[in-house]
């Protein structure tokens, strides 16, 4: 058996295999009320096999969604429509995860396939729009272009309520059956912002040195774990550098890595970039030594970034360079991608297929003369 399908265990949890949909927004929530596009969405990728399934970046506050689309868990009446979609993935198979974010001065900004806010009288009231002001932790616009808005900076009463939001919606997870938390601290957010001195300018104990920009971060695990099921697993996504000038550093990362250990956090999910002056090139596997760098703080990892290759993606677990293996576009694009690589890597194994499925798919593949045993 491969590593990659090979089960995986962290705290309390066992995961089938180490094959992980990481978040992908997806704009379509009303009030941050998941719906049935969010159970379609997310249920095909537990019949397709997925270890885990990490839903969209979900608002811990309304000010902090990334667009008045995003899902929230911010009330208790969000509760019963995730509920739904985890019931439906556990019947399937797979484990359900939940990316609980504050999007910072990148909130409040238009839905993707629109052309700026040109949403007409009659789409607004249909699609429940929403514009707000932002909130960082200085008041520094994202960048000077379409969509984004001067923000607010939070003063330190605002910042204990972040925290406070944080933990909260991670107790409404727990309502709702997820068994992963993972704390958004990547892509330039509100984590992200005030760890890197790109965004974060304050002159307090939120900024400054690398402990004081840390320090939010380090508080909303703390208050996450604390509120968090002592046998269910607590993930950070980070970027683990900016790639950008002046920004935050994969040894900042392994820094903070030891950091978040010793507070209870189980896994880090390494991505990258989040501010204007990106400079990585994207590429097969490119985030994969990011990965590898941060597993050398003590904390096991997920690699994401450009992994569709099922050999690859197993070299990347049998050379230690990470544990869990995450799809994002390749898992929209194939989302029965873990049964496809099973079938790579272990041969004519069917037992990833549906049960609806898999004596249907076995009869065509033998007469189709494929995917059989020697």
């Amino acid at each position: 058996m491969s590593q990659l399908f090979s089960p995986y265990t962290l705290r309390g949890l066992t995961l089938r295999n180490r094959t992980v949909v990481a978040p992908m927004c997806q704009y379509s929530a009303q009030h941050g009320v998941a719906n049935d596009w969010h159970l379609v969405h997310l249920g095909r990728f537990a019949l397709g096999g997925f270890g885990l399934v990490i839903f969209e970046a979900t608002g811990v506050t309304p000010e902090g969604r990334i667009s008045y689309g995003d899902l929230g868990l911010w009330d208790d009446e969000q509760i019963r429509p995730l509920s739904r979609i985890v019931d439906f993935l556990h019947r399937e198979g797979a484990a359900a995860g939940i990316q609980l974010a504050h999007a910072g001065r990148k909130a409040s900004t238009p839905i993707p396939w629109r052309n700026g806010f040109d949403e007409t009288a009659a789409e607004k009231a249909e699609l429940a729009f929403e514009a707000w002001t932002p909130v960082a932790p200085s008041a520094l616009i994202h960048a000077d272009k379409l969509g984004f808005t001067a923000p607010d900076a939070l003063d330190e009463a605002g910042i204990a309520a972040v925290t406070t939001a944080f933990a909260d919606a991670a107790r409404r997870a727990e309502r709702a059956g997820f068994e992963v938390v993972e704390i958004h601290a990547a892509h330039g957010y509100l984590l992200n912002q005030f760890l890197s001195p790109i965004a974060n300018r304050r002159t307090d104990r939120y900024g400054g040195s690398l402990e004081n920009r840390m320090r939010l971060v380090l508080e909303v695990a703390e208050a996450v774990r604390a509120a968090w099921p002592e046998d269910k697993p607590l993930f950070v996504r980070i970027s683990a550098v900016d790639g950008s000038d002046g920004g935050w550093t994969i040894a900042d990362s392994i820094a903070l890595a030891g950091e978040l250990k010793a507070r209870g956090v189980d896994a880090m999910h390494c991505s990258s970039g989040g501010f204007d002056g990106y400079g990585l090139k994207p590429g097969p596997h490119y985030q994969v030594p990011l990965a590898r760098a941060v597993r050398s703080g003590g904390l096991p990892t997920i690699a994401v970034g450009l992994i569709d290759d099922p050999a690859a993606a197993e070299a990347i677990l049998t050379r230690g360079d990470a544990d869990l293996i995450a799809l994002a576009r390749g898992a929209l694009e194939d989302p029965n991608w873990p049964i496809h690589a099973h079938h790579v890597l272990d041969g004519a194994d069917y037992e990833l297929w549906p049960k609806q499925a898999r004596a249907r798919i076995r009869d065509k593949d033998r007469a189709m003369g494929i995917r059989q045993p020697g």
